[in-house]
């Protein structure tokens, strides 16, 4: 199995991943993610022996949400937590480049229920 399909990443591979880089030193900062485990609830890795993290990738799937809206939406810890709270919130995620489909279905029933509409009163 190569490195890349591990199912548990560290928090520096976590940290190297989402590039978190102290400007100053240019080293990995893990110090966020840390901090990010704090302040949200939904962030729980796995601690085994030698009570180091360890991250799935659904979790890594999470801190990249979390590093996407923190760092390049804006917003605020307050506005990620109501975000992350809100199961019906559809943000497209580019930089993470995953895209859902039910999201982009529900879309496009939507349209498609608009054109009929218009196409029937036309």
């Amino acid at each position: 199995m190569s490195e890349n399909n591990k199912t548990y990443k560290t928090i520096s591979e976590v940290a190297k991943i989402l590039n978190l880089v102290n400007k100053k030193t240019g080293k990995l900062s893990t110090h966020t993610i840390r901090f990010w485990e704090k302040e949200f609830k939904e962030l729980k890795p796995n601690i085994f022996s030698g009570k180091r993290r360890y991250y799935d990738k659904n979790l890594i799937d999470l801190l990249k949400k979390i590093h996407f809206l923190l760092k390049n939406k804006g917003m605020t810890i307050k506005g990620v937590k109501k975000y992350l709270k809100d199961q019906n919130s559809d943000l497209d995620l580019i930089d993470n480049k995953t895209i859902n489909t039910k999201i982009i279905k529900s879309r496009l029933n939507k349209i498609s229920n608009i054109v009929k509409k218009l196409r029937s009163n036309g």
